[in-house]
């Protein structure tokens, strides 16, 4: 038997990646995902079933330790195709939640470093990674209700998570426009920085990202996704078991020692 005889779905998408592409630094031991369809990079139904494919290589790839999320141009994304959505079939349009909330399913940190527009799919993808890096330019938005529509992808859910039913409504109901600083402010941003240093930010936080345990931040962010909606003493009860887990590792072993010897630790995910 082949992949070919498997009839996976994946096999009847383009060779060729739509509307982004993929750069992986083994020495940083980072992958960078790359909008790229100018001016607005905006992202086609092909290109989400591709990026979750993408998260999910990434994910198996032992050279890679961090996902960074950006765009080519002034503009992280615009939104999705809308033409797209007319076109394509029910069961299609339901899997799109699935495939925006690869980073969020991807065991290694991600990180989503956009200016300008970042708007529709585009804000939800960025809902969907782990950290939100925005500049005094960037504009969140879910524009869909001047479509007729709401948001897809989860990013009404996601949303309502961060900043609660209120100021959730106030963005999906009447499509508000979200600037980067507000967004930090609310805590839908990780942190906002000057235009010109989104690209310097992103690099510190890949480093800061990468000199932790690996398998130290696996569990940590499958620990609080799995946890997000639990109530606290099941999530206390799970946080123990992970951190009696934990006590077994190497890596935890190599941090103890380091911390007493005042020396980096050298981290394996062990």
């Amino acid at each position: 038997m082949t992949l070919n005889d498997l009839n996976h779905p994946a096999l009847t998408l383009p060779f060729e990646l739509d509307g982004f592409r993929v750069e992986i630094d083994a020495a940083r031991q980072r992958a960078d995902i790359i909008l790229d369809r100018p001016p607005l990079n905006v992202i086609s139904m092909t290109g989400r079933e591709q990026l979750r494919i993408t998260f999910e290589a990434l994910d198996a790839n032992p050279e890679v330790r961090v996902i960074v999320v950006r765009a080519e141009g002034e503009h992280f994304s615009s939104g999705g195709d809308i033409r797209g959505f007319l076109e394509a079939a029910p069961e299609h349009v339901s899997k799109l939640a699935w495939n925006v909330a690869a980073p969020a399913r991807c065991s290694k940190p991600v990180i989503a470093a956009g200016r300008g527009y970042c708007f529709g799919v585009g804000f939800e993808l960025s809902l969907a990674c782990d950290f939100r890096l925005v500049t005094e330019t960037t504009l969140y938005a879910l524009p869909e209700q001047k479509l007729g529509q709401i948001p897809g992808s989860g990013g009404s859910a996601r949303l309502q998570k961060m900043v609660g039913i209120t100021r959730t409504k106030d963005i999906v109901m009447r499509s508000r426009r979200i600037p980067g600083r507000q967004a930090f402010d609310w805590g839908v941003a990780t942190d906002c920085v000057p235009d010109g240093e989104l690209e310097r930010a992103t690099d510190a936080l890949v480093d800061e990202l990468r000199s932790f345990s690996p398998l130290a931040q696996r569990t940590a962010k499958k620990l609080l996704n799995d946890t997000e909606d639990s109530p606290l003493s099941i999530a206390i009860e799970l946080e123990g078991h992970c951190y009696s887990r934990l006590r077994s590792s190497n890596d935890f072993k190599e941090g103890v020692e380091a911390f007493h010897a005042k020396r980096k630790p050298v981290f394996t995910g062990l």
